[in-house]
This record gives structure tokens, sequence and C-alpha cells, in this order.
């Protein structure tokens, strides 16, 4: 039975290992971290203080429309993949990519405390799925922390992780590319965000995505990186020792 359960483990490794090098994984956790505690922490920070409205006459002349909520709602799953996709390159690439995810948020961060922004949401009907997901929508994530867009963000990273890459099937890097842009047209016809944000996202994502190679901050980061991955090397195999010990 041990034996059985030890070969299982060791077949699950090695498929994590094919999915996930070993460089990858720490970095994606500490992304992901790092956005809910930007975004959770400046919501909380900033609650009560003044929220500013940033949406132009333009704003009002795109349509609400319910239905592209399921673009909103599937962009996770487009991050998620080519997060992977990006984070799976060799170790300089990928901590240049996720450096400047870590970067473009900590400036969304002093954006979301300086200039904390809120726009007007519409009724939403009580019949349809889509007037359901919308309703959903606007429970789950107050109108708030706005400016930049992180979906507009995130999604244009997407694309900017993948576009460069010729390894890459084109069909797939065309295919980011218009799902970033379906993003961006999603995030103004749910009335999540209005153009500034949109523009504000894309543009932060390509400033940081520069400057973390021109300023070393993705070699600081990478050499964080390493020593955070020593570290939680040196505590699993602390942990594994002494439950082999205990159960030896």
């Amino acid at each position: 039975m041990k034996q059985q359960k030890g070969s299982l483990t060791l077949r699950v490794k090695r498929e994590l290992g094919r999915l996930l090098p070993e460089h990858a994984r720490l970095p994606l956790v500490v992304t992901l971290l790092w956005n809910q505690t930007i975004y959770q922490g400046s919501k909380l920070l900033a609650q009560t203080w003044p929220h500013f409205d940033l949406s132009l006459p333009i704003d009002a002349r795109i349509p609400f429309l319910p239905w592209t909520v399921l673009i909103y709602f599937a962009c996770f799953l487009f991050w998620g993949v080519n997060y992977i996709l990006c984070a799976r390159r060799e170790k300089a690439l990928a901590y240049r990519f996720l450096s400047a995810d870590l970067f473009a948020k900590i400036v969304c961060g002093v954006f979301f405390l300086l200039l904390p922004t809120t726009n007007t949401r519409p009724a939403v009907g009580e019949q349809g799925i889509w007037n359901f997901l919308m309703r959903f929508l606007y429970q789950i994530d107050s109108a708030e922390n706005l400016f930049p867009s992180i979906h507009c963000l995130v999604s244009w990273f997407c694309y900017i992780g993948v576009r460069g890459q010729t390894d890459m099937p084109k069909w797939y890097r065309c295919f980011s590319c218009l799902m970033a842009l379906a993003v961006f047209v999603s995030t103004l016809t749910t009335k999540q965000h209005v153009l500034l944000d949109v523009f504000a996202g894309v543009l932060l994502a390509e400033f940081s995505f520069w400057f973390v190679q021109k300023s070393g901050f993705s070699a600081i980061y990478g050499r964080g990186m390493d020593r955070l991955l020593h570290i939680w090397k040196r505590l699993t195999e602390r942990y594994r020792s002494g439950h082999s010990t205990k159960h030896g």
C-alpha cells in the first residue's frame, strides 16, 4: 500500500513538473496573493474616503449589454492559462513577466489610494440568465478600485506575455490579442469600467513590462523569488524529515 502511494506521489510530481517548472510555482502563488492584497486591502483602507467618477460624455453612449458578462467572467480562465504559459518559460523570461505584474499591482495600489474611483451602475432587469449574472457580479464586486482597470491590465499582460513567443502557435497569439480586446469591451458594456480605466490599464501593462527590464527590477525580483524558494525548500525538507522520523 505504501509502495503504491509512493508511486502515485512520484507520478503526480512528474506531471506537475511538466505543467509548471519549479521556478514558476511559488511566483505564481505570490502573484495571486499580491493581487488580492492590493485589491482588497486598498478597498478596505479607502472605503470611507471620497471617490471620484472619471466617466466622460462618450461613456454614456456605450450601451449596457448584460450578455457580455460572459466574456467578463471567462477572462479568469484566460488569465490562468496564459499566466501558466508565461511562467513556464525559461526563468529570466518568466521572472520578467511576473515581476512586471507585481510592479503594476504596486502602481495600481497607489492609484487606488490616491485617486479612489467609482462609477454609476445601471438598473439591471429581473429576468434572464444574463441579468442574473450581472446582479451577481455587482453584488460580489463593488464599484471601487476602477482606475486603472485590473481586468484590462491583466488581460493585456496575457497578450504581452505571448506576442513575441514565436514557438507558440500564431493562432493562439492572435486569439490572446482578440480575447484581451474583447475583455476591454466587456468591462465597458457591463459598466464595470469607463474608457479612462481601460486605457490606463493597457498603458500600465506596457510600461511595467518595459520598466522592469530596463530598471533591473526583474533581476531583483528574481533574486527575491530564488531566496523564497530556497527557504521554502528548507522548510519542506525539515517537515518531511520530522514527519518520517515520527512515523518511522
